[in-house]
């Protein structure tokens, strides 16, 4: 062993009088021995060799020598090593070598590694440890077994250690430098391969769904070229459309709406300036209806004090903060500077995919229909559901729960299979309901991972990094106060101290906090490697949920090369109360998703609240509600009449079953999209008993939805089964439940609890309408507003979604032979698949 108490010189000196060369040279051969350059003090290996058999043969006396020599210069390659592991850098104070752990790699009759250094926290010096049986070499001491793994006993850890059962939560584990072996099970269970058998009839589904949307495009361009042939006085076939100067890593935006651009739009040659079809119709019947920028709404900040029922602190240095909302030939041309463009060129059509013209797919799109009957294809989510509590309102089944009360029983129940128990028929039974535009439950799905921890000190380290070299250091976040909707700056560990004890603020109200798409600068999958793989493996569903493998997931059609949307995963992260607040509860305001989405609430944490605390909270409500009566002319009137509306109880849930059942964790509302006219219409006429930023009631809205500014407590959604006679499907979601929203339905949540829950977006064949109805009504809005962008690009995955599909069916992926009467297109489209497949 090296002694570390010498100086870094003398270690180096000693190496260097070590790799002098051996004196005994033969003196026939000077020449081929090795000598010691007198400018620079190297070695240069000289030597009489030849190979045999992958070995040397060494000659005469020279062979015990080189013996001795390989032996020492392994040993001395060991001792090198262990000083760079070990040595103090240059400058720094001599380290006493007699209070460094020595390193043992001896074992003993057992087979176990004679050390007791634990695996988790890389110390020996805590006491006792226990070894694993099965790998023989890894131990965990006894207090980071009580801290890290409290559900485990020292037998479980004796028998199979953490690292053996691939759910060990040290800081090296979580980046995912594990054995070989743990690497292979992970990714296996983590990117499932898709069985070969289901592919072709997967396409034929995708094909029969699509195909009525791809006409839709194909008519819209079409359209457009026939006015584009006419103003050049033409015909059709005459002309020639340009290729639009874009990079495939590269997105377009219309500049008048801000929707993606998938193929023909019209551009300056003179300037950047796009414009997409729609906008071109709307300009040319002089109907714009793209957006902009209208008159701001100022939220005022009124002081803490106003947020609990204080009066308004009336000051010029008020903070306000500004929402605007929007007020009220064939040849275009390019507009003017201030509109975004020159004012001088004339807008010219382009196309963004000459080589793979979107006629043609549809023709070959059409010619799979009609051969090989893809109409008469029954649809995979089948005629009808076999749910016993589906077919009978009267009957109960352990795979439906009751959600809501409305007239018709057979639509008051949700499906809620178990993530254990799914078979090819519950994947029927989830198709049929997901076509019907209907929330699924999946209940227990952390039940069929590896086990990781998903506590929120160990997502506190993986995500801290302080050690490594190769990651950021990231020690404070950005946190929404849901009491007055403004961000707030706040230490990692603090905020996961907050999430496990609480947070008060000076007058005794709960301070919830929440973290929005944690960590938004960086994909959850870089800062939690291992968590990803842990949730992409408890995804049910993957045909259509699996952000990578997905089959009838259309997002995964995109191109590698291409420039794709943010569909996740990424964390929610919230403090929750158990009680509903009406002021700065935990919740997701009603809103609607672009996309389909799966929602899994991966740990709950209950947080106890002191009778201090609860007398302070009942007062500060009653103070709450006193200035609601005198702000809000509705609840005044409520009032008046005898109706409590601040004590109104939750529908469906009442804090004593929150607090009985420890995997409570979220209460979810989610509306059907058919009821969409009649919420918008309520929020509509009732906007105004809304607060939002600072506390401010809403003076207006841009849209009910999108804009996301209400939340219905139960109160609300009492008054909206009373005047429009609908209401939403309420449940609460427990631990290891997986939502699954379609696109395209309202949904609000409120944490009961705090609430650690990870999500992913994708895009099903069946919600492809409500993709196309949301994207609409996006274009519709402000340029500013915080849904405007087309983020999604629904038309670019409808065309990449079918090209593939007819690719399958047409026998043209993975390199197989294309028939003979293959259209040109189609051979590109096996090549572009293979390179998908790689």
């Amino acid at each position: 062993m090296v002694n570390l108490g010498t100086s870094v010189t003398e270690r180096a000196n000693r190496r260097l009088k070590r790799d002098r060369p051996m004196k005994n040279c033969n003196e026939e051969s000077d020449d081929l021995c090795t000598e010691e350059s007198e400018s620079d003090g190297k070695k240069k290996s000289l030597g009489k060799r030849a190979r045999k058999n992958d070995g040397f043969i060494i000659e005469g006396s020279e062979v015990e020598e080189k013996i001795s020599q390989e032996e020492e210069d392994n040993t001395n390659r060991r001792k090198r090593s262990d000083d760079r592991r070990r040595s103090n850098p240059i400058g720094a104070k001599k380290v006493n070598s007699e209070n460094v752990p020595k390193r043992v790699t001896s074992k003993d009759q057992d087979g176990f590694r004679k050390s007791n250094m634990c695996h988790q926290c890389q110390r020996n010096d805590k006491g006792k440890v226990v070894r694993c049986v099965e790998c023989k070499t890894k131990r965990y001491c006894v207090p980071c077994m009580t801290t890290w793994y409290p559900k485990m006993s020292e037998e479980d850890f004796a028998t199979l250690c953490p690292v053996c059962r691939n759910n060990c939560n040290c800081k090296a584990c979580l980046r995912m430098e594990l054995p070989i072996k743990g690497l292979l099970e992970i990714q296996k269970k983590s990117y499932p391969e898709i069985d070969k058998d289901k592919e072709v009839p997967y396409s034929k589904y995708i094909i029969k769904v699509l195909l009525s949307f791809l006409e839709q495009i194909n008519t819209e361009q079409v359209t457009e070229l026939e006015l584009e042939a006419k103003i050049k006085g033409l015909s059709v076939s005459d002309i020639k459309i340009e290729d639009a100067a874009c990079n495939k890593y590269e997105r377009i935006y219309c500049d008048e709406c801000r929707t993606s651009i998938a193929d023909y739009h019209r551009s300056c040659p003179l300037c950047s300036y796009d414009l997409c079809l729609s906008c071109c119709r709307e300009r040319r019947d002089r109907q714009i209806r793209g957006g902009e920028n209208g008159r701001p709404i100022k939220f005022v900040d009124y002081g803490f004090d106003y947020l609990h029922g204080g009066e308004k602190v009336e000051s010029e240095d008020l903070n306000s903060v500004e929402i605007r909302v929007l007020e009220e030939n064939g040849i275009i041309p390019c507009p003017p500077e201030d509109k975004g463009g020159c004012g001088e060129g004339v807008l010219e059509l382009k196309s963004l995919l000459q080589d793979e013209p979107i006629q043609e797919l549809v023709i070959e799109a059409r010619q799979i229909r009609d051969e090989l009957n893809v109409e008469r294809v029954s649809e995979i989510s089948g005629g009808s559901c076999t749910c016993s509590a589906i077919a009978s309102p009267d009957t109960t089944s352990c795979n439906s729960c009751k959600a809501a009360s409305r007239e018709d029983p057979f639509d008051n129940s949700l499906y809620c299979p178990t993530a254990v128990d799914l078979t090819h028929e519950d994947h029927k039974h989830f198709q049929w309901h997901w076509s019907k535009g209907e929330p699924v439950i999946v209940r227990d799905v952390l039940e069929t991972t590896l086990g990781l921890s998903w506590e929120p000190m160990v997502m506190y380290r993986a995500f801290r990094q302080i050690k490594n070299l190769q990651y950021e250091k990231l020690l404070d976040v950005t946190a929404i106060n849901c009491l007055n909707w403004c961000e707030v700056d706040i230490n990692v560990l603090q905020f996961f101290k907050g999430y496990s004890e609480g947070r008060f603020d000076s007058k005794g109200w709960p301070e919830i906090l929440k973290l929005k798409d944690w960590h938004p600068s960086t994909l959850f999958e870089k800062k939690f490697p291992r968590h990803n793989a842990e949730f992409l493996s408890c995804l049910p569903f993957k045909e259509y949920s699996h952000p990578h493998k997905g089959y009838l997931n259309l997002a995964v059609k995109l191109p590698n090369e291409s420039l794709k949307p943010d569909m996740g995963p990424k964390t929610y992260i919230a403090y929750g109360f158990n009680e509903e607040l009406v002021r700065g509860d935990s919740v997701t305001k009603l809103h609607c998703d672009v996309s389909d989405v799966v929602n899994v609430l991966t740990h709950v944490q209950s947080v106890s609240v002191s009778p201090v605390n609860q007398d302070a909270i009942r007062k500060l409500k009653e103070k709450h509600a006193e200035q609601d009566r005198r702000e809000i002319p509705e609840v005044a009137r409520m009032a008046n009449r005898g109706k409590d509306v601040v004590n109104a109880p939750e529908s469906g849930v009442t804090c004593h079953d929150v607090n009985n059942d420890p995997k409570s964790g979220a209460l979810w509302d989610i509306f059907r999209k058919q009821d969409v006219p009649k919420l918008e219409e309520y929020i509509k006429r009732h906007f105004n008993e809304f607060r939002h930023i600072y506390g401010n009631l809403l003076p207006e809205v841009i849209h009910p939805i999108h804009d996301q500014t209400v939340y219905l407590n139960a109160e609300h959604k009492r008054r909206l089964k009373e005047e429009y006679g609908i209401e939403p499907w309420t449940f609460i979601q427990r631990l290891g439940d997986a939502v699954f929203i379609p696109a395209g339905c309202p949904h609000q949540v409120r944490n009961l609890k705090s609430c650690i829950k990870v999500a992913v977006d994708f895009v099903s064949p069946e919600n492809v309408d409500s993709c196309f109805k949301l994207t609409e009504e996006f274009r519709m809005l402000p340029h500013n507003h915080r849904a405007k962008e087309d983020k999604l690009e629904v038309k670019k995955m409808i065309i990449h979604a079918l090209r593939a599909a007819v690719d399958d069916v047409k026998g043209v992926c993975k390199g197989q032979y294309v028939k003979k009467g293959a259209s040109k297109s189609a051979k590109k489209g096996a090549k572009r698949r293979n390179l998908l497949k790689t």
